[in-house]
């Protein structure tokens, strides 16, 4: 066997489209828009820092969406089976993501050390904007998994892996494992306008706290 063959896992997404209906994003959309004309704050990573270079968005961890998280929770089984895990007794983490011109998000991971991090089971996406589309860009990019047949193990390097776009189409979500890699492109706003957004409400079911 070739010492350096490559084996490819494709990274499995599950994306939901018109999950809501137009009534119900309509109303979250609303909310989006209303929350992105006030001071949000500058989108973190890791333990709260702020990294321009390598996040430039703004966030509303308090923002809230009962009629999604109600959704979630109906397509979850079918998700799950086509995902290959189980999420079961899962808590919610979720907030407001929201991206405008030359807004951007470098490839990362959603697990970690952190208790917050290492809880997360299952990664969502929920997306809604104006329509016509006021803005380019801003595709999901999710990175398949890929493990190189060296003798010491060593795995291949993200940016080396085969990936696939998805786009944040109006009053559709996305799910897939937190252990995967992916990033957000950059986005074109060219009107500048907060309402004229990427909105996503970004989150995760999680293992309950044991606090």
């Amino acid at each position: 066997m070739h010492r350096d063959a490559v084996w490819r896992l494709p990274t499995s997404v599950c994306r939901i489209t018109d999950l809501l209906g137009s009534e119900r994003a309509g109303r979250i959309l609303e909310r989006a828009m209303v929350t992105a004309d006030r001071t949000m704050k500058a989108s973190t990573i890791r333990d709260g820092e702020v990294v321009p270079a390598f996040r430039r968005s703004r966030s509303d961890g308090a923002f809230t969406a009962p009629e999604l998280l109600a959704a979630i929770n109906e397509v979850l089984p079918s998700v799950e089976q086509a995902l290959g895990i189980s999420c079961p007794n899962s808590e919610f983490s979720y907030g407001l993501n929201v991206h405008n011109d030359g807004d951007f998000y470098r490839a990362h991971q959603d697990v970690g050390a952190l208790d917050f991090a290492s809880r997360r089971r299952l990664t969502f996406v929920y997306y809604v904007h104006r329509t016509p589309r006021p803005f380019e860009g801003g595709a999901l990019r999710v990175y398949d998994g890929a493990t190189l047949l060296h003798a010491d193990g060593r795995p291949l390097a993200w940016e080396d892996r085969a990936w696939q776009d998805w786009g944040p189409d109006h009053d559709s979500i996305v799910f897939f494992r937190p252990d995967r890699w992916h990033e957000v492109r950059t986005l074109s706003c060219p009107s500048g306008d907060p309402r004229d957004s990427r909105f996503a409400v970004n989150g995760w079911l999680c293992t309950p706290s044991s606090d």
